[in-house]
């Protein structure tokens, strides 16, 4: 008969447990990289007591549903052979599970960040609070010239395809900081996060269709969104 593990056994069984999610599952990671984000700017932004424990809860939920959810897709993927509808009913479920832990922690993060950030970010911003549309206009063609530019030097893709820079991730960065500007302070917060999860997502969408690579990506979201702060600021 086999002896029970010790208590350093069961923390080093959990501890590889959560080794191997971080592995092998890519949301996994996206959520511990964000969860270090958000405590870091917790720490900036000096939150209270009752607004870290807020967080940190909200944290844990999420990321103890989505080992939860990898678990059961595991234990489901081991035990069936061929396509089971209510197989795929439970691992949709344990899905759905993830999903409503990260609206939650989403929520939960606006609330504590959105005056905070709004506050600290209002002082640099309000300046430029009535820049006119001209401005955002000459920041997107100025950045897509660069783009052109640097894809002629490096000799690397299309205008509209491949290459270095990526076009599509410097415009959609080029949007998300012009935005920032030119939005008023009581939406600033909330227009700003919301464009920049989208320009991410374009990012993203470049890199997964294999037309770009990740650093392509970053240098071109790093090129937009410097070239409209660049302009913003001088003009």
């Amino acid at each position: 008969m086999r002896a029970r593990p010790s208590v350093i056994e069961s923390f080093n069984f959990a501890i590889e447990g959560v080794i191997h999610v971080l592995r092998t599952q890519r949301t996994m990671r996206i959520h511990f990289a964000v969860a270090v984000a958000v405590l870091v700017t917790a720490a900036a932004v000096g939150v209270s007591k009752i607004e870290l424990i807020v967080l940190l809860l909200s944290i844990a939920f999420v990321l103890v549903a989505e080992m939860i959810n990898t678990a059961v897709e595991g234990t489901i993927d081991a035990a069936t052979t061929s396509f089971d509808p209510m197989a795929k009913l439970a691992k949709d479920i344990a899905a759905g599970a993830v999903l409503i832990a990260s609206v939650n922690a989403v929520a939960v993060g606006y609330l504590v960040f959105a005056g905070k950030a709004a506050d600290k970010s209002a002082r640099v911003l309000d300046r430029l609070r009535n820049a006119p549309a001209e401005i955002t206009v000459i920041a997107l063609v100025v950045t897509v010239i660069i783009v052109i530019a640097m894809k002629a030097w490096t000799g690397r893709g299309t205008p509209l395809r491949g290459g270095l820079p990526s076009g599509h991730a410097a415009i959609a960065f080029a949007g998300w900081m012009a935005a920032t500007y030119i939005v008023s302070d009581s939406h600033r917060f909330l227009v700003s996060a919301l464009t920049f999860i989208m320009a991410l997502l374009v990012a993203q969408t470049r890199v997964e269709s294999g037309v770009h690579s990740a650093l392509e990506v970053a240098y071109g979201g790093a090129i937009g969104a410097l070239v409209t702060l660049s302009v913003f600021q001088l003009l």
